[in-house]
């Protein structure tokens, strides 16, 4: 099973402030259902707490919460208290791929196990309080590059990169 990132980053890597997403990129949100749908995604609680109430849990995955009171339970989710316990719940279903959708904590737990990065680069440089690990070029290997012009939209302009892991043998 592949284990993939997937985030939307500016070009300072803010992945969020104040529980939102700094932008709004319609076709950004396209992308991210397309390719996470029929998979599952692992989330921390603040990035689930984050969603709008009408996608909670996400529709068509199975949806994994890594959070601390695992006593606590999300309608519709898995609740764990660990992304190693949540890697392990994604296996059960046997699936080609899991996602990790954030937050910042949750990425830089799995940057150093993750597969592949689904990055949607941001044209811009934001404020934020939340952010997306640097992705070394020693480590990554870009395998896929797709730019979107700003437009009545999109406000900025953003490419979808995608990397894979550089592995030694």
């Amino acid at each position: 099973m592949k284990i993939s990132l997937i985030a939307a980053a500016s070009e300072n890597n803010v992945i969020g402030k104040n529980g939102h997403l700094p932008w709004d990129l319609p076709d950004d949100r396209k992308y991210f259902r397309d390719s996470t749908k029929g998979k599952p995604v692992i989330m921390g609680r603040r990035t689930y707490e984050s969603l709008p109430e009408s996608i909670r849990p996400m529709p068509e995955r199975r949806n994994i919460v890594v959070m601390r009171n695992t006593e606590r339970s999300l309608l519709g989710c898995d609740t764990v208290s660990s992304l190693e316990e949540a890697i392990l719940v994604a296996r059960q279903d046997d699936p080609e791929e899991v996602f990790v959708i954030g937050g910042g904590e949750i990425y830089r737990l799995a940057f150093p196990i993750a597969d592949r990065i689904y990055l949607t680069r941001i044209h811009a440089e934001v404020d934020g309080d939340v952010y997306f690990p640097e992705i070394s070029e020693k480590e990554w290997k870009e395998v896929d590059r797709k730019n979107h012009p700003a437009d009545k939209k999109h406000k900025y302009s953003f490419t979808y990169v995608q990397y894979e892991r550089q592995r030694s043998f």
